[in-house]
């Protein structure tokens, strides 16, 4: 497991050629490596889907507990490194090398999934992890620190984001551990942290598309407050365009002395006494009760 200076790929331990090969950041601690084994908590039936396996050091432990695991590997160089180790190894035919993009690929069906990301793909993946179906039991996933911290971040919360909002309406999560970046060789510029996400089961009965459209919207300035984004002129031509479309596809017949789209943006804000807040302060409970009263006024969000 390591992290590649440039975040383009992620690959596991391995030796210092290979580091000169690829510019990575190795994992050089195996007290971390044996931790995050042990946090994955891993049962002697489960699938192990395993993102950045690299020279394996990580996968040869997961292959000791579980039942199988499946490594995706975006570098080629790396799928044949790994393969040179996994020959003769008495857990090979326990193991399957999938060489992709993970974020292209089509997930295999897994119980647990354990990965070490690039900050470039961090975001996309959480959303596919979010949305896979069927729902899997959890990941332990390895990121940058910010990125982990934003995901655990909580109202009012320097870090909170529509990305905390998202993971947190569709999963626990949990920060684990930290990982200094002295536990790197070379030395990374920034530390990392190693998460939990347990998909929720069953999942919000909620439209995705509708609420990211909304949420996206209210941390467009997120120390800003609501009424002041929603006045904007940008915002009220998007939010007029929706209404024309959802008002045709559902047949409904518009009135023609109706109120304007700023007029109707506005009542619902002072219905529900939201015009003053802020993003950063609302929690998801917060988020559930807005977007339910503009919905229920024909205001849609995507």
């Amino acid at each position: 497991m390591s992290r590649t200076h440039k975040r383009t790929s992620q690959t596991g331990m391995g030796a210092s050629l290979m580091k000169k090969h690829f510019g990575q950041h190795l994992l050089r601690n195996p007290l971390v490596v044996k931790s995050i084994v042990e946090k994955a908590k891993i049962k002697p039936t489960d699938i192990v889907l395993e993102i950045g396996p690299g020279t394996g050091n990580l996968t040869v432990k997961l292959l000791e507990k579980a039942k199988r695991v499946i490594a995706i590997e975006f570098d080629p160089r790396m799928v044949v490194e790994l393969q040179k180790r996994m020959q003769g190894h008495q857990y090979a035919k326990k193991l399957e090398i999938i060489q992709g993009d993970a974020i292209k690929i089509d997930f295999p069906f897994f119980n647990v999934c354990v990965a070490n990301l690039p900050y470039n793909i961090s975001s996309p993946f959480v959303f596919k992890l979010l949305t896979h179906e069927p729902i899997f039991r959890h990941a332990v996933v390895m990121f940058q620190r910010e990125f982990a911290m934003r995901l655990i971040a909580r109202p009012e919360n320097n870090l909170y984001c529509r990305l905390s909002v998202n993971t947190q309406l569709l999963s626990e999560v949990k920060h684990l551990l930290k990982v200094a970046k002295n536990n790197f060789k070379p030395p990374p510029k920034v530390d990392s942290s190693v998460v939990m996400i347990k998909p929720r089961n069953p999942r919000p009965e909620i439209q995705f598309t509708e609420w990211d459209g909304f949420i996206r919207l209210c941390f467009l300035r997120k120390n800003k407050t609501l009424g002041a984004i929603f006045k904007q002129k940008k915002v009220l031509l998007m939010l007029e365009e929706n209404y024309k479309t959802y008002t045709a596809l559902k047949n409904i017949r518009v009135p023609k002395n109706r109120k304007t789209m700023k007029e109707m943006v506005l009542d619902v804000l002072e219905k529900t006494k939201y015009m003053g807040k802020r993003a950063r302060t609302l929690d998801i409970d917060d988020f559930l009760f807005l977007l339910k009263n503009f919905n229920e006024a024909d205001i849609h969000f995507a």
